[in-house]
Formats: C-alpha cells, sequence, structure tokens
C-alpha cells in the first residue's frame, strides 16, 4: 500500500489518527466558509504552514508540497477566472490550496492503516442505512493500493518509449488505460475468487 506517511514524534504524530481526522474536517470546512478575503485566505495558508512546523516539517517539506499542488493551482486558477474576478480566483485557489496542504499534512502524520480504521469506526454510524464501514475502508485501501500499480505502468510505458525512440505524447494514455484496466479485471478475478466481490 502506498504510504506518505513520515515517521516522528511530534505532537501532530502523537495523535489518535481519528482526532487528526475530525480536524482536518473541521479546518476544511471552517477555511472554506470563513476565508472570504484575501487576508483570511493568507491567513489560512499561514495557519496550515504552522501546522506543517507542529507536525515537525521545515519549510523544504510544505513547500515540496506545495509543489506537488502546482497543476491543481494552475487548473483551478484557469477555471474559475472564466467566471469570477482575478481577485476572487485567487482567494478561491488559495482556500482550496490550504485544504489539500492539511489533507497532505494528515497523510505526513498519520500511517494509512490507522486512517482507514478510524475511517470506518466514523461510518459505523451509518450501518443503519445501509453503509458497510468495512467495505467502504476496503475499498479505499484497494484504491490507495493500485496508485503505486499505475504509476509503474506509466514508468514502463515511458521506458519503452525512450528504447524505441518513440515519443508517443498523449497517445501514450492508451496503453496505460489498456494497462490498468487488464490490472482491474485481474483484481476483479481475484477477490471474485476469495468470495470478495
Amino acid at each position: 500500500m502506498i504510504s506518505l506517511y513520515r515517521p516522528g514524534s511530534s505532537p501532530l504524530h502523537r495523535l489518535p489518527a481519528g482526532v487528526k481526522l475530525a480536524g482536518l474536517v473541521v479546518l476544511s470546512l471552517t477555511i472554506s466558509i470563513g476565508a472570504r478575503t484575501p487576508l483570511l485566505a493568507g491567513g489560512a495558508i499561514v495557519l496550515v504552514f504552522g501546522a506543517f512546523a507542529l507536525g515537525g516539517f521545515g519549510p523544504v517539506t510544505w513547500l515540496k508540497q506545495l509543489w506537488l499542488t502546482r497543476w491543481l493551482v494552475v487548473f483551478v486558477v484557469v477555471m474559475q477566472l472564466i467566471f469570477l474576478t482575478p481577485a476572487d480566483a485567487i482567494v478561491n485557489t488559495t482556500r482550496i490550496i490550504a485544504v489539500v496542504l492539511l489533507a497532505s499534512l494528515l497523510t505526513l502524520t498519520t500511517r494509512t492503516a490507522d486512517l482507514l480504521d478510524a475511517l470506518q469506526v466514523a461510518l459505523t454510524p451509518l450501518r443503519r442505512v445501509g453503509v458497510d464501514p468495512w467495505r467502504v475502508g476496503f475499498t479505499l485501501t484497494l484504491a490507495i493500493s493500485l496508485v503505486p500499480v499505475v504509476a509503474d505502468f506509466a514508468t514502463r510505458i515511458r521506458d519503452a518509449q525512450r528504447a524505441r525512440g518513440v515519443r508517443l505524447g498523449p497517445r501514450a494514455v492508451v496503453p496505460l488505460l489498456v494497462m490498468s484496466l487488464r490490472h482491474a479485471d485481474d483484481v476483479g478475478d481475484a477477490l471474485t475468487a476469495r468470495g470478495l466481490a
């Protein structure tokens, strides 16, 4: 399973996964609803960087996490500039990036298995309306575990292109899609054989 977790002894590392998950929800809602001005949106980013410091991570880590969101920033800004003023587009994008960085901090300070266990516990009351917490947790575990598999497929396709001296560009999506679907069939067959599907 993919894990971004980095061991540590900071206060955030020591907090239970359920508390951190609840904190993420509360902070995300607060930022989404409350940070409506440039000053408040900037304050949200400062709050996030403070949370990274509380987790024992310095500027290098949060800058790296910020760099990983660069395409999201470009996409969100371009989409919002179609409908909003530049100032509103920047404020909204800043709020979104703050929430994404909080989520990345959660994954950096919490083991994936602990997060999934906390999610299953949180979903237990929904059994009354037909939600199976184990199936939800298992589905998320399966989805997370497939991320590095697809990334490996992309690496193999890129290496094969380089070896042949071919540059397919966007057409490289086709073999990636074929390999991913074939793998999904294999996983489905394995789950069926074990009585899980």
